[in-house]
């Protein structure tokens, strides 16, 4: 499937296709369950995964009924809160243990572990909600968005704040022309998920409370090292995490991409240093060239991310008002201006002076974990589905593959899912998973 094909998923045809096939998943899910409740399963009980499930399970329509967590030690809000909940270590015997007893899903492993898991749960019919990014590989995340596709499933990443009115003012500030046309957009995180430093050569002694091999779950085995993967630091680690841009990428660029409706990249670039054998590396700059928009002010668009201590060069910074320029954000470039819009704050115009009583535009924000469950009941669609959160999640492991080729221009062909001109690149684009882990349509 062409990215720009599954990227805009609020044409008529898709709105018209998911309206058409809602009734008939709605109710194969509301047979199954009693009582118009929806029995949701999730993967993982600590940490993200808690805040998760918790956001789904609050829907008065949903019962929390399983949950599969490889650390014991990770689950006590769950029993406290969610008593009749079944606790499980291995999410596959999950899978096949509830599979009549669950109708819904939700996804906050680690990152490498999210496409086994949610195409797993796809492929019996559940609909999913995946925290963001969507997949850790690119293969992944095409893979996804056509499953979800081909089998007519609710979906939503766990995008919170697309569904927040700030994000949809600044959006909608770029469609009403409010700076005019766009010329460059530059976004930054002050997050540092990364690591310069060798890992320590140890083995450590497991916890009790953690089954290691099921939290390797498809990575190739290797020892435990306390406090270096689990539960945390594994963002840093390029066989888990997607570094500091797959963190926060996909929430500070979804509005971007929102707003201006961009679509696959045609290329990309990275200014900033290559990672180690094992980790991802710090400061990293990365530069994109984007097919224009009706909202572009040229044929093609820039788009600069940076994250950790780097930040835009100080002629961009000057367009705002000194001070403003917050730990995460995005600066829009327009012909008549340029906003700053904080992560997660109220979007900026400036000169100030020019737009001093602009009548901004209104929105109203949503829970989207709760969206997510009307949607799966057919009131509503989801805002946040794999048709437009896999190619958002697609642009963000683009940068991320590119740190592996410093000062070297990428050029992406999207709908072969390959580079056009670096071979070696494209050896990143997939991954194989280990034996006794392989999920069909995968590694």
């Amino acid at each position: 499937m062409e990215f720009t094909r599954v990227f805009h998923p609020f044409t008529r045809r898709a709105f018209v296709s998911r309206a058409a096939a809602a009734p008939f998943v709605i109710r194969h899910l509301l047979s199954a369950s009693p009582n118009s409740t929806l029995r949701l399963a999730a993967f993982g009980g600590g940490g993200m995964a808690w805040y998760t499930l918790d956001g789904i399970a609050t829907h008065p329509k949903v019962k929390l009924a399983c949950v599969a967590d490889v650390d014991s030690s990770r689950v006590d809000h769950v029993k406290q809160k969610y008593p009749d909940a079944k606790i499980y270590q291995d999410w596959r015997q999950m899978l096949a243990r509830e599979k009549h007893n669950i109708d819904i899903a939700c996804i906050s492993t680690p990152d490498h572990m999210h496409a086994p898991q949610a195409l797993s749960a796809m492929r019996q019919g559940l609909p999913v909600y995946v925290q963001k990014p969507l997949t850790h590989d690119l293969h992944e995340a095409r893979g996804l968005a056509n499953m979800a596709g081909r089998k007519k499933l609710v979906t939503q990443m766990g995008i919170q704040i697309h569904s927040r009115r700030e994000y949809k003012i600044a959006a909608a500030l770029v469609r009403n022309g409010a700076i005019g046309k766009i010329k460059e957009v530059h976004s930054w995180s002050e997050k540092k998920w990364g690591d310069p430093d060798p890992l320590p050569d140890r083995s450590d002694t497991i916890p009790s409370t953690l089954d290691w091999d099921q939290w390797l779950g498809v990575a190739s085995p290797r020892p435990f090292i306390a406090d270096v993967y689990h539960p945390l630091n594994w963002r840093k680690r390029l066989d888990f995490g997607t570094a500091t841009f797959g963190d926060m990428g996909c929430h500070i660029l979804d509005p971007v991409v929102t707003a201006i409706g961009l679509t696959a990249p045609l290329s990309v670039r990275s200014e900033g240093a290559a990672p180690n054998r094992q980790s991802w590396a710090l400061d990293s700059e990365i530069r994109f060239v984007f097919q224009g928009t009706p909202f572009t002010a040229e044929p093609t668009m820039p788009l600069a991310w940076y994250d950790g201590d780097r930040r835009p060069p100080a002629e961009i910074q000057s367009l705002v008002t000194p001070g403003t320029i917050p730990g995460q954000g995005s600066i829009f470039v327009g012909t008549k201006g340029a906003m700053l819009l904080p992560h997660i704050d109220m979007p900026l115009l400036f000169p100030s002076a020019q737009f001093a009583g602009y009548m901004m535009p209104q929105a109203e924000s949503e829970n989207h974990y709760h969206q997510f469950v009307e949607a799966v009941l057919g009131n509503t669609q989801a805002s946040a589905p794999f048709s437009y959160s896999g190619p958002l999640t697609e642009i963000v492991l683009l940068g991320a593959l590119s740190t592996r080729f410093p000062k070297t221009t990428l050029e992406w062909r999207s709908g072969k899912l390959k580079f056009h001109n670096v071979a070696e690149a494209n050896e990143h684009v997939t991954r194989s998973y280990r034996d006794g882990w392989k999920v069909k349509g995968l590694g």
